[in-house]
């Protein structure tokens, strides 16, 4: 069925209006997360005493942590609140995006993106609270145990930070897998048959990734690589659930 001509006055009208929108929906992302900065701010040196709590656990009796900059016991607790403003602002961000592609799409690929989107923000939720109570513990109970005597473990607070949000980022990326496993067999870029047949060079992508996104120690490259793997696995279980095309 053929759609009826748009006057050529308006053929310019319709980017316009994406434009406006997409500022629109930019804005008020940047809104909710300043909102939720603003509530937070006042308790920025607690939140960064609860993340902290891992390596703090391992120290030695006496030890600290320590800042080496003069504006370090300021910057470093404000910089990770703002970064967890925007980790706790993801669920509305990403509706702002929804809502900003969603006119776009057929009905039977909003059913289907909206159990994405949901299942995107569940599981990096999950990553980082896999990071935090399995990863971090196990990581700095190791790194604090094989040091010399005769060195006294205290940490500076931005160097602290700076490591800790790469993990965040990290394994909150890696438990995307199933997602974007699920989104590349859904588009037809590939299948399930071909991904069985590439498992052992993923599985060996999986330890290659571990490798670059974390520490040089064998711990935490296998706890970033072997949930990489079983969540490919988790998206290949979940890639044939592919609803029929309408007919």
């Amino acid at each position: 069925m053929s759609e009826a001509p748009e006057p050529e006055n308006d053929k310019e009208q319709p980017l316009v209006q994406h434009l406006l929108e997409l500022r629109r929906r930019l804005l008020h992302s940047l809104l909710v997360i300043g909102v939720v900065f603003i509530g937070m701010i006042w308790f920025a040196n607690d939140i960064y005493q609860y993340v902290s709590e891992p390596l703090r656990a391992h120290f030695p009796e006496g030890s600290t942590m320590i800042a080496t900059e003069v504006a370090s016991p300021f910057l470093a607790p404000f910089k990770l609140t703002l970064v967890l403003s925007f980790f706790l602002a993801i669920p509305f961000v990403l509706h702002q995006v929804w809502a900003f592609i969603a006119p776009g799409l057929y009905s039977r690929e909003k059913r289907l993106a909206i159990p994405l989107l949901v299942a995107s923000v569940v599981l990096f939720y999950l990553g980082m609270a896999f990071a935090y109570y399995v990863v971090f513990p196990l990581i700095f109970a190791f790194f604090t145990s094989v040091g010399p005597e005769s060195v006294t473990v205290m940490t500076d607070i931005n160097r602290y930070l700076e490591f800790i949000l790469k993990l965040f980022f990290a394994f909150g990326l890696a438990f995307e897998i199933p997602v974007a496993t699920v989104l590349m067999v859904w588009s037809g870029i590939t299948t399930v048959e071909r991904l069985k047949v590439k498992r052992p060079y993923i599985v060996v992508g999986c330890f290659v990734m571990g490798m670059l996104l974390t520490p040089p120690d064998v711990i935490s490259q296998s706890l970033l690589a072997i949930p990489m793997w079983l969540l490919f696995e988790a998206g290949i279980v979940f890639s044939k659930l592919k609803p029929s095309s309408p007919e």
